[in-house]
């Protein structure tokens, strides 16, 4: 299922929650991207949330406070969160941000696309 202008697939099964985000994540495009990642979470109650960033092609600190609040409304949700398919780039991010450290928060990076 595409929504939001594209911008989010979201498919769940078995208890899982997973969201992908397609295309940038910046000031304009953070809004409806977390209403919609909400409603999807509020609606399933997932037990797991995963978070595909494997089509984000651009992301400002907006999308950190996207990814933040996702992470307190998971914990509220008793749900943990996964990032996958994370960039390098977005990777050392992340850690500089400390959202490595960062509990109920796994972060996976993408190794194919790094050694490819």
């Amino acid at each position: 299922m595409m929504t939001r202008e594209k911008q989010v697939r979201a498919s769940y099964a078995g208890g899982c929650l997973t969201v992908a985000i397609v295309g940038e994540v910046d000031h304009h495009s953070a809004r409806p991207l977390r209403e919609e990642i909400d409603r999807q979470l509020y609606l399933y109650r997932p037990k797991e949330f995963r978070l595909s960033l494997a089509r984000v092609n651009f992301m400002d600190s907006s999308g950190l406070g996207l990814i933040l609040g996702r992470l307190a409304l998971c914990r509220e949700l008793s749900c943990p969160m996964r990032l996958t398919d994370v960039s390098e780039r977005a990777a050392r991010l992340f850690r500089m941000a400390g959202l490595a450290r960062a509990e109920g928060l796994c972060i996976e990076e993408d190794v194919k696309k790094e050694n490819a």
